[in-house]
């Protein structure tokens, strides 16, 4: 672990912000963070690095002080893309995270994008792992009580040779908020990029397909998904890996839950270079009539020398796993309760331990949504 360079005091915030920060695992501590950084609607309010090798600052300033940067911006993500795009375009704030080479971060950089404000919050972030570092960032985005409002964030990954990036994001929004973030990775020769995705509370509308372009060889990535839609949630969420190096390799693997939310499960591997794998994975739980979960795998093959599988399933929980647990002990919402436990269990491969702990937290809070 590189030497803490700096000590910084905890933003002055009102309690109901705290609360907000704290469901989404933001801490805004040094002893359990590499960096700290908050965005308040467009308005930075706190950027902190406590050890070397962890380079962070406004996407602003970032842009002013290097004038290479400008090879990154809108590189993997097209300004044109969408509408939402192209608005982020003409006014946005956020965050510039990098990894300094041959840097090994263990704590993660913790961000936290927050819509305090009834109005748009524009967003662009930019994330760079440089060779031989390893950096894991935890975005928690979430909006103030009775807000209704809209986050439009662009999120640009760049994972150098040899280098490590795991980026966990979790959402708890309210239930009159659309999220319409747009982000992709590029991946060099023996990068790992590891992107978990929770969301927990209702949202109105949430419409995502991050994509990683794996252009090194040996390139891997693994995207993770745990979703709960809760009624009158709309969720259209999905993983696209394109794997363009030779050797590289891709697993999707998503965990749905409706409780009267409705859900878009996607998925889409493409293989476009010799000897490279990819697996899908995506299963649906049902825990309400009024829910509906649509399950799209899609495997697409350019290239002879490919090996590209998918599975997805969607149903209920079975009354005899309920009935077994209850007679081990346990009463029928322990039983329920364990078997959803088990079902958002994913394991990720290739997480810190100090990370899988993080997660873990984090799906608690999910249970506490669904009892």
């Amino acid at each position: 672990m590189p030497k803490r360079v700096s000590k910084s005091r905890k933003p002055k915030l009102d309690s109901e912000v705290k609360e907000k920060l704290k469901s989404v695992g933001i801490e805004m501590t040094p002893e359990t963070r590499s960096a700290t950084f908050l965005l308040i609607d467009q308005d930075v309010k706190t950027i902190s690095s406590f050890y070397k090798g962890v380079e962070i600052l406004s996407i602003k300033d970032a842009l002013e002080k290097y004038e290479w940067l400008q090879d990154y911006f809108w590189r993997a993500v097209s300004k044109d893309q969408d509408e939402y795009t192209r608005e982020v375009e003409a006014d946005y704030n956020g965050y510039f995270i990098r990894a300094l080479p041959n840097a090994k971060i263990e704590f993660p950089v913790e961000a936290c994008l927050y819509l305090r404000s009834p109005k748009k919050q524009k967003v662009h972030n930019l994330i760079i792992a440089e060779e031989n570092s390893e950096l894991n960032v935890i975005s928690g985005c979430t909006s103030h009580p009775g807000v209704a409002g809209m986050h439009l964030g662009i999120t640009e990954y760049y994972v150098k040779k040899n280098a490590k990036l795991t980026f966990t994001m979790i959402h708890s929004w309210e239930h009159k908020i659309e999220v319409r973030p747009r982000s992709a990775a590029v991946i060099e020769d023996n990068g790992i990029f590891i992107s978990n995705y929770i969301l927990m509370n209702p949202v109105k509308l949430v419409q995502m397909y991050p994509t990683a372009y794996l252009e090194g060889r040996n390139a891997k990535a693994v995207f993770s998904s745990i979703i709960v839609a809760l009624e009158n949630s709309i969720v259209d969420s999905g993983s696209r890996a394109v794997l363009k190096g030779e050797n590289s390799s891709a697993e999707i693997l998503s965990r749905t839950i409706s409780k009267g939310g409705i859900v878009y499960a996607k998925g889409h591997i493409i293989g476009e270079a010799p000897n490279t794998k990819g697996h899908l994975e995506c299963r649906g739980l049902m825990l309400s009539e009024k829910g509906v979960i649509h399950a799209i795998p899609e495997l697409e093959a350019k290239y002879p020398n490919v090996d590209l599988s998918h599975e997805a399933a969607i149903g209920k929980i079975a009354e005899e796993e309920i009935f077994y647990l209850m007679s081990r002990g346990l009463s029928r919402d322990e039983a329920t309760a364990a078997i959803i436990r088990g079902f958002m269990d994913v394991d990720i491969k290739g997480l810190p331990e100090y990370l899988k702990k993080e997660i873990d937290k984090a799906i608690e809070m999910v249970e506490k949504e669904l009892f």
